[in-house]
């Protein structure tokens, strides 16, 4: 089973912002504790102690606000960057499901009906490639709780038994879950892919989003075209964003990793199946 962890950016309703955006990435189910155990360690520079007190959300590590009060601005920002690096790791082959959503074009009622019918179809898109490569792998989708989880709930339903724009919904195995994020570090990392897709197209601050944009999913080749990334923009934001220049402050390298054991060498490679491994549509 493939997991897709999703968390929103943005509100449909606040006047004060331009885009809503709902994305994440997709994980096989057997390797979420190997994740998570990569994000765990940065975590503990913050609180040896009690590293499960320490969330990752993107608002509050940029801004310094909450828990993140007083933590040197370069300590969050390399956080952020070491986990959203770890969309890279071949292994795991994460891919990562974006809707972009200009506000303007639609009303504020229909804005994450179409965002979350967007993501779940190109999600089920890729299950379906993966079932004509005969290697059937069925679905589902984990958000952090809200005040959106009966709408997300119900809109599932009626995709996957009643059908949407483009069909239904046939490769999800339940409706989906929703998790407290402070216990699960995945739905942490899908909050700083969702909000730093959100900065790129709100504030023009592409730092996060050049080290999302490579693990957009795509179906087949490493030449297909990509089908992670659904945007609803104007004219004008397209033009505005092909224009952006490098940033006064850009990233840092992400944090090298030490060399594994010889006895660890194998990584998650030790637990992944061919189903996992094998001839399925690479994200890179």
């Amino acid at each position: 089973m493939h997991l897709l962890y999703l968390d929103e950016s943005g509100h449909a309703h606040d006047p004060n912002t331009n885009f809503f955006v709902l994305a994440g990435f997709s994980i096989f189910e057997r390797q979420t504790h190997w994740l998570e155990g990569q994000i765990d360690p940065v975590a503990a520079r913050f609180s040896a102690t009690n590293p499960r007190d320490i969330e990752f959300h993107g608002s509050p590590m940029r801004s310094g606000k909450d828990e993140w009060k007083g933590i040197p601005p370069q300590d969050r920002v390399q956080a952020v960057v070491d986990i959203l690096s770890l969309l890279s790791d071949r292994q795991l082959k994460l891919k990562v499901y974006a809707c972009v959503i200009e506000k303007k074009l639609f009303r504020p009622e229909d804005i994450l009906a179409s965002a979350f019918e967007d993501v779940a179809n190109c999600f089920d898109g890729f299950l379906k490639s993966l079932y004509y490569k005969k290697d059937p792998q069925r679905g589902l989708v984990i958000l952090d709780k809200s005040n959106y989880e009966e709408t997300i709930q119900t809109l599932s339903h009626v995709f996957k038994h009643i059908g949407h724009a483009t069909g239904r919904l046939r490769n999800f195995a339940e409706v989906p879950l929703f998790l407290d994020s402070k216990a699960s570090r995945l739905i942490q990392m899908a909050d700083l892919v969702a909000y730093w897709i959100f900065r790129h197209f709100e504030s023009g601050d592409s730092r996060g989003f050049d080290l999302i944009r490579p693990h957009f999913a795509r179906y087949g080749t490493q030449a297909a075209p990509v089908h992670g990334l659904q945007q609803h923009v104007t004219a004008e934001t397209v033009a505005r964003l092909g224009g952006l220049g490098p940033h006064t402050h850009p990233f840092p390298n992400p944090t090298p990793k030490p060399a594994p054991a010889a006895d660890q060498a194998a990584g998650p490679i030790a637990v992944l199946p061919d189903a996992a491994s094998g001839p399925g549509p690479a994200a890179e």
